[in-house]
């Protein structure tokens, strides 16, 4: 049990507390959003004793509770007492901060109902005394930017790469079909020889061994693979470092059934071979007019 982290997010409103949980759910956490403090020992126990792979888990709590907000200095001893590892992480900002984020987004503060925000704040942070006084970490939003706190949550709070593999989707497509809005980064291949303009091949996808041997005879596709991938392997790493959890690659070509459809089974088998499993799909292969695929022969 010793790689489970069980992190308790508090602190004032308008500080990040939300935007702090969703950076470590992006991380691989387990998270609840406006957990009463009463229920914390509760579920904290029953996460330290579970035998799935729910091991990092964090929660949010704070006086959206109203009354239950009182019961968490006696959860935070229950902890102790029934020896559950865990830390508590307050997030704070400077009035100012505060003030013009709620100004900013015309929400309205969680005491300030009846009177102005400042007001509110000043509430909150007395309300909140004991509790700061707890915490094992302390963090000032007041200037902080998302790529600082990005590197603060890794550095501290960073799942053991082998735990957490980031995943990887390389996928094909045709240009006519429109270019995909959810890909990280889009290639064009439509310069790699077209199988498309050969009679024996047209209606045949780029998965079938002659086709992609007629890709592959041209010395540029060699070339341009090479290049490809060191080009994949760098990026791949350099997003694993800041701490990105999805990388999805879009390989397109005019129809997306010859040369991307070729180019998406070699980089994802190639980056199979170095990071383990990738997802290869290809959108467009079912709008084409298929004859011969390589999924036709394995199924035979």
């Amino acid at each position: 049990m010793d790689d489970f982290r069980f992190v308790i997010i508090t602190g004032m409103s308008g500080a990040g507390k939300t935007n702090f949980m969703q950076k470590l759910e992006d991380m691989g956490y387990y998270c609840v959003d406006n957990l009463p403090p009463i229920l914390i020992a509760r579920f904290a126990d029953l996460c330290w004793k579970s035998t799935s792979n729910t091991r990092h888990v964090a929660v949010v709590t704070d006086i959206r509770g109203g009354s239950f907000f009182d019961a968490l200095p006696q959860a935070l001893k229950e902890l102790e007492k029934r020896g559950i590892p865990h830390e508590v992480v307050f997030l704070e900002a400077s009035d100012e901060a505060l003030v013009r984020r709620y100004m900013e987004t015309r929400r309205q503060h969680p005491l300030a109902k009846t009177m102005r925000i400042q007001d509110g704040i000043e509430q909150e942070r007395k309300i909140l005394a004991g509790v700061r006084a707890q915490a094992d970490i302390i963090i000032d939003t007041t200037t902080m930017k998302t790529e600082d706190l990005k590197e603060h949550l890794n550095n501290r709070f960073g799942i053991d790469n082998h735990k957490k593999e980031m995943q990887i989707t390389v996928f094909s497509f045709g240009f006519k079909y429109g270019i995909p809005i959810d890909a990280d980064t889009v290639l064009d291949v439509r310069f790699l020889p077209n199988p498309f303009y050969v009679e024996k091949y047209k209606y045949w996808t780029g998965r079938v061994k002659e086709v992609g041997d007629y890709i592959s005879a041209a010395p540029v596709t060699g070339e341009f693979l090479t290049k490809l991938y060191d080009f994949m392997d760098f990026m791949v790493e350099q997003f694993k470092e800041s701490g990105k959890t999805q990388f999805t690659i879009a390989v397109g070509c005019t129809g997306g059934m010859h040369r991307s459809v070729f180019v998406t089974e070699k980089l994802g088998n190639h980056l199979k071979e170095k990071y383990g499993h990738v997802n290869i799909e290809h959108r467009d292969l079912h709008r084409n007019h298929v004859e011969h695929d390589a999924v036709d022969e394995q199924e035979g």
